[in-house]
């Protein structure tokens, strides 16, 4: 079983039948000769992390235990809210979706060019032949270009895909831009975690972490945009392309389920490995990676959902306010919002 992959194989391409595009804009990936959609950058990656995979599993590891499932609490706006704002000629709430999404997705590039800590230097045992090895030789790099694209070559990653499927189902231009809004992070998200191991290093476990962790998030808000696209009627004379912008998300969600399985993958290698602690010792990975995952966990399915319902709520009703008959809108908006989410504002 192949363990040792070079940036080529891992970088390396299907033959595809035909090219990614959408009116004239070219995105990554393709389709095979059956119509099926093929992520990029798939045909060494795939291989290769199902090899890691196993090869972990023998050893008697296993990809970090983590699915979407743990990230659970309110949404604003949910679909019904959605709907509602569509309907009542309120469409830029899913503008501004749409155009913020591409655009933390376009940040997502910054993995193509960050600096890796020396991981092998910091690791007990050899990871030649592991994912973490290879993060160096095109992993994580492929991860930034599927974010971000790659512009030089006049091919579009994530970001365009989503703002594509905007103009799609709204128009090109049908409301002004907008900017992602400052982060929501956790109070004690400046403290130290892991003082057991280098900072560089701790930093390069939390910044893996976290990332999961926003992947995850991003799912459940993907297949609330598909749900809001295919809702019969609601685009009027857009429909038809609505239903393509959909199918672009959905394809963006396709990419996306090989940047889980890599993520889980690193961490769950991690947890096998000893590291070098600062005091010359060593270190079980899981004894640092547990309780941290634990409590990102804890607090993304606790107060950050409230707190940035609370902030988007806010921003809404402003909007709401623009609509000749906003107090029914907002008593409606209201009705049909998530439990808990107005309890606490009035707290």
């Amino acid at each position: 079983m192949q363990l040792e992959f070079t940036r080529e194989e891992l970088l390396s391409e299907h033959e595809y039948a035909r090219p990614n595009v959408i009116n004239g804009t070219r995105m990554h990936g393709g389709f095979d000769k059956s119509g099926t959609y093929i992520p990029p950058r798939s045909l060494g990656r795939s291989v290769a992390i199902e090899n890691w995979t196993d090869a972990l599993r023998k050893r008697g590891g296993d990809l970090l235990e983590a699915d979407s499932s743990l990230l659970s609490g309110p949404r604003l706006p949910n679909v019904e809210q959605q709907r509602l704002l569509i309907r009542e000629g309120m469409s830029r709430v899913f503008w501004n979706g749409l155009t913020i999404t591409g655009k933390i997705e376009g940040r997502g590039r910054m993995l193509a060019t960050m600096p890796m800590p020396p991981l092998q230097t910091c690791i007990v045992e050899n990871i030649s032949e592991m994912a973490l090895g290879h993060l160096h030789k095109g992993l994580l790099f492929a991860h930034g270009i599927d974010e971000g694209g790659e512009p030089e070559k006049d091919i579009g990653g994530h970001d365009v895909m989503w703002f594509v499927a905007r103009d799609l189902s709204l128009g090109e231009s049908a409301w002004p831009d907008v900017d992602p809004p400052a982060s929501i992070s956790r109070p004690d998200s400046g403290d130290r975690k892991m003082p057991q191991i280098a900072p560089e290093i701790e930093g390069f476990l939390a910044f893996l972490m976290n990332l999961l962790l926003i992947e995850f998030r991003a799912e459940i808000g993907f297949a609330a945009t598909q749900e809001t696209l295919r809702t019969r009627g609601l685009f009027a004379e857009r429909e038809e392309r609505a239903n393509l912008a959909a199918e672009i998300v959905e394809r963006i969600r396709t990419d996306e389920k090989i940047h889980v399985e890599s993520l889980r993958l690193y961490l769950g290698e991690l947890r096998t490995l000893h590291l070098k602690s600062v005091d010359r010792g060593e270190v079980l990975g899981s004894e640092l990676i547990d309780p941290y995952w634990s409590n990102l966990v804890g607090w993304a399915t606790g107060d950050q959902p409230i707190i940035a319902a609370r902030q988007t709520y806010a921003a809404i009703v402003e909007l709401i306010k623009e609509l000749p008959e906003h107090e029914r809108v907002q008593s409606e908006f209201e009705r049909l919002m998530d439990a808990g989410i107005l309890e606490h504002q009035a707290a």
